[in-house]
């Protein structure tokens, strides 16, 4: 018998208990479904990771002083000018440095005021200043933090200069003032003094993935504004590498800077690429699918073992054909060839099932969760299928070698 005739057979033997053979295609089909979703969900995980990370802006270093114990009486140092003239100073590595943190101002517009807004997650917002200009360019900030103006101007250097009372608001934060009407040149009163508006930053992020993200809600201020609303000094500051080749160098002088600067008895500093945070988040993404996906692996394994018990079953139920076959001259290989690759139909039609539905389930859970659709990888999916095909020889292996070893005198007896 050849091959195109085993799988004749195994076809007619599979079609022939239909019932039997969806409940076990089931067994297969849970387990293949389960690895393919984790494995798409994780890739999720981190394409959505990988988005915000670029909407934030490449090659950002950021740098943190802190202090504690210092006299009362004494001022806070302010680090950026320092920072800022030692970072010109490396203009053919760095592209610029600006200053971040939340001022701590309260926004009133209307009957509207952040006294008595609710702290959603999406509701979330910073007041930012933007620092002086005068080496880099009137959109430090914006470069710092890939920002671009979609309405109005952004913030120039005279603005920093003469301490104008403007500013400009984020993606998110001007329907959250202003709902749909335009808000260049609309007031708002900023710890009681009034700022004018006089820009709009586009969105970073795509409408669906920013509904999950509250990098754009924010309200850009002139650097030399920040005395106004009571905050002089930063303490948490951006560095933006010209690339990534000379992101370690950079991170090296500023430590070696700021170690000179800081007293380390009443204070320290932090120096660290967003790089590495993501790629750190990366490694711990792909442990979680690894356990994840071996949990899923168990139910593979319990299949297979379904997919042994009904070959088994099927050769009890066969006996006497087997031994009409031996009889007849068949070999044992053939046999053996007959029942393996009815285990490979089966858990085949198996990983077919559970592709389509891994598919369906990696889409929908990408939806709903990231706001962005994941298809399986070409290379996963003919993995699971392939997989499925594995276990179904593997597992077939010894129902298949229990039917080759039937003597055909003791098959013909039974019943």
């Amino acid at each position: 018998m050849n091959f195109l005739q085993s799988l004749k057979m195994a076809w007619r033997s599979i079609t022939g208990k239909k019932a039997r053979s969806v409940l076990t295609i089931l067994s297969i089909f849970i387990g293949i479904a389960a690895v393919m979703t984790i494995v798409s969900v994780m890739e999720g995980m981190k394409e959505h990771t990988r988005q915000q990370y670029a909407a934030m802006g490449s090659n950002r270093i950021n740098v943190s002083v802190y202090t504690w114990g210092e006299d009362a009486n004494t001022p806070p140092t302010d680090y950026f000018p320092m920072l800022y003239d030692y970072c010109a100073g490396m203009k053919d590595l760095v592209d610029g440095i600006t200053p971040r943190g939340n001022c701590g101002a309260t926004v009133v517009y209307g009957t509207k005021t952040t006294a008595n807004m609710e702290y959603k997650y999406d509701d979330d917002w910073n007041l930012i200043s933007a620092p002086p200009d005068r080496l880099y360019g009137s959109d430090q900030y914006a470069a710092c933090n890939n920002l671009k103006i979609q309405k109005g101007r952004d913030i120039s250097y005279l603005d920093v200069e003469n301490i104008a009372q403007v500013c400009v608001l984020g993606a998110q934060t001007a329907p959250l003032f202003f709902g749909t009407a335009d808000p260049i040149g609309q007031k708002l009163q900023v710890n009681g003094l009034n700022f004018e508006v006089i820009g709009v930053y586009a969105p970073r992020l795509s409408d669906a993935s920013a509904q999950q993200s509250n990098m754009d809600n924010l309200i850009l201020f002139p650097y030399t504004a920040r005395r106004l609303l009571g905050d002089p000094f930063s303490s948490e500051f951006i560095v933006k590498a010209k690339n990534s080749a000379v992101l370690n160098e950079v991170i090296s002088r500023l430590a070696g800077f700021l170690k000179g600067k800081v007293n380390t008895q009443t204070g320290g500093y932090n120096v660290w690429s967003e790089n590495q945070w993501q790629e750190s988040e990366n490694q711990q993404m792909t442990m979680i699918g690894l356990v994840l996906g071996g949990i899923a692996a168990i139910s593979l394994i319990v299949g297979g073992i379904g997919i042994m018990n009904i070959m088994l079953v099927t050769v009890t139920e066969r006996t006497r054909e087997i031994g009409i076959r031996r009889a007849v001259g068949a070999q044992k290989s053939t046999i053996v060839m007959q029942f393996l690759i009815e285990a490979a139909m089966l858990c085949g039609f198996g990983g077919i099932v559970g592709i389509l539905v891994g598919t369906v389930g990696s889409i929908i859970l990408s939806r709903s969760l990231f706001q962005i659709t994941i298809y399986p990888q070409f290379g996963v999916t003919m993995l699971a299928f392939g997989l499925s095909v594995a276990l179904g020889l593997l597992f077939g292996s010894y129902p298949a070698a229990k039917a080759a070893k039937l003597q055909p005198v003791d098959a013909l007896r039974a019943e």
